[in-house]
């Protein structure tokens, strides 16, 4: 059984930072492409960030050079560091591979995700 359990969002000003975490459960997610998610209000989810199995990496343009994603295999958790965070970066963000984990009996596999919120 899947489990991604997000966490670090939270309430930040304009030019701020954050970290955050993704600890993955019930799989060997080395050998899977791992990725970050947003969805802000409104919007369709979005793929922000992605590590490949080889840790090669693509980012949105809209976070390219301001997001860093990283991935500790041994401890099955990715990282997701933003800086110079802008109010259009508020969503609430996931993790998980990419594709997403999909069944036919329940469909894709989400975590709860962790809400990230940029204003004065």
């Amino acid at each position: 059984q899947v489990q991604l359990v997000e966490s670090g969002g939270g309430l930040v000003q304009p030019g701020g930072s954050l970290r955050l975490s993704c600890a993955a459960s019930g799989g060997i997610f080395s050998v899977y492409a791992m990725a970050w998610y947003r969805q802000a209000p409104g919007k369709q989810r979005e793929l922000v960030a992605r590590i490949g199995n080889y840790e090669t990496t693509i980012y949105a343009d809209s976070v390219k050079g301001r997001f860093t994603i990283s991935r500790n295999n041994a401890k099955n958790t990715i990282y997701l560091q933003m800086n110079s965070l802008k109010p259009e970066d508020t969503a609430v963000y996931y993790c998980n591979k990419d594709p997403p984990f999909y069944s036919v009996a329940k469909g894709e596999y989400w975590g709860q995700g962790t809400q990230v919120t940029v204003s004065l």
